[in-house]
């Protein structure tokens, strides 16, 4: 079953928690803090696998959640980092942020492509100790991750596009071309889901072919088959527009060739840019004078023509032959730009708003300073006064107007501010 487009559910690994611990023994005198650091989560990576075809995988399996990583214990010891999760999708996938809509990856090449980040271990008591703090009774734990809802979007990476009304021979084109195996019928939607056939033109040159199911008028907009499919033109360099030149099902050629075109174009005007050979097929049953004024209407438009008759194998070398010219002038498949996104720099923004006499403060990296922070411990405590001093976070709330005694909400935990 061709599926192309899915909706599941991942979740990087938590980071392990740093350990609080002191080293304890009958040979050692004067025992220091020696709680280990805590493990890195597991990421979330998709790959490209040439041997899937369609997103048909994901129909019942759509939670994906990778390992978390071990806490740190005593004796300095670190935890285990979790165990990535890696995600084998087709070549040409997309993957988007199902919320925004964001582009988050194109998966078209052969390498690893990281959505989500393991959280980041926490740090053990050992990495606090100081000169003046000798004994931290105090750790950080883990990063915490977030569930990311996704939906994945395949569009195939093909050179050659085949489009067209339904039962103008797309399907004969590409198995007199290929290895491909389309159903062929005299009925319209013979081809229900998109079939792609490699095209072995000679002993160094070959292609991909695509034939997308036949497309009617107002397909752009949903009607029919081929709105289901347009998304695996985007891809192609160049397109071949099948076109029955012998008006065998009582429509006029020209019509046919006009009407793709405007579904082309409110699919996506780019699509009518790209290199285009348009195929005169069925010729044998064809009025000669049909041919002739259809290649003449083709020609006056700036496109190049060719005559076929695909059932017969008639004109098939010569279309690959101006096929394989095309495309080595081409440059490769097109692929889809991630979306810049902000959320790398978050950590660095700060945010502060006075309502009613309260000062709200936003910030992710004050938020996981909290989460660390024992308040029943003096050490503790400290080491977050230290750390809020070194932000500069004071002088912001100075600047903000606040004055002794008022009151920080970070989070929905509240404080009095002194200096």
């Amino acid at each position: 079953m061709f599926v192309d487009v899915a909706k599941i559910t991942v979740k990087a690994g938590k980071g392990g928690d740093g350990a609080v611990s002191f080293h304890r023994d009958k040979y050692t005198a004067h025992g220091g803090p020696d709680g280990g650091n805590g493990g890195c989560g597991g990421s979330i990576i998709f790959i490209a696998d040439s041997n899937l075809s369609t997103l048909s995988d994901f129909r019942y399996k759509k939670k994906f959640f990778a390992q978390n990583g071990q806490n740190g214990t005593s004796g300095k010891k670190s935890g285990k980092k979790g165990e990535d999760l890696i995600i084998k999708v087709p070549f040409g996938t997309l993957i988007k942020d199902l919320e925004t809509g964001k582009l988050l990856c194109d998966v078209s090449q052969a390498k690893q492509y990281v959505i989500s980040h393991g959280g980041r271990g926490g740090a053990g008591n050992m990495n606090f100790s100081t000169s003046v703090r000798q004994s931290p009774r105090f750790s950080k734990p883990g990063e915490e991750t977030k569930e990311l809802e996704l939906k994945l979007e395949l569009k195939l990476l093909a050179d050659v596009g085949l489009v067209g009304y339904p039962n103008v021979g797309k399907s004969t084109v590409i198995t007199m071309c290929s290895e491909a195996k389309p159903q062929i019928a005299n009925y319209h939607f013979t081809t229900l889901s998109p079939k792609l056939g490699v095209v072995k033109y000679s002993k160094d040159v070959s292609f991909v072919m695509a034939d997308i199911p036949g497309l009617i008028e107002g397909a752009w907009k949903g009607v029919g088959l081929g709105h289901e499919f347009l998304r695996h033109i985007e891809r192609c360099r160049m397109l071949v527009h099948i076109v029955d030149v012998s008006g065998s099902e009582g429509r006029d050629p020209v019509k046919d060739f006009e009407n793709i075109n405007e579904e082309l174009k409110k699919f996506n005007p780019e699509l009518l840019n790209r290199p285009m050979l348009v195929v005169g097929n069925k010729c044998d049953i064809a009025e000669k004078g049909s041919v002739e004024r259809f290649r003449n209407y083709v020609e006056t438009k700036g496109y190049l023509y060719l005559s076929a008759a695909a059932s017969s194998n008639t004109g098939i070398k010569d279309m690959l032959n101006l096929i394989a010219e095309k495309l080595s002038h081409l440059p490769p498949a097109f692929l889809f730009t991630p979306d810049i996104s902000d959320e790398e720099s978050i950590d660095d923004k700060l945010e502060i708003k006075n309502k009613n006499g309260i000062y709200y403060v936003k910030s992710i990296w004050l938020k996981k300073l909290i989460k660390s922070v024992n308040f029943d411990d003096y050490d503790s405590m400290n080491y977050f006064q230290n750390s809020i001093a070194k932000s500069g976070l004071t002088e912001d709330l100075k600047k903000a107007g606040i004055q002794e005694g008022d009151t920080v909400n970070v989070d929905d935990i509240e404080f009095e501010f002194y200096e």
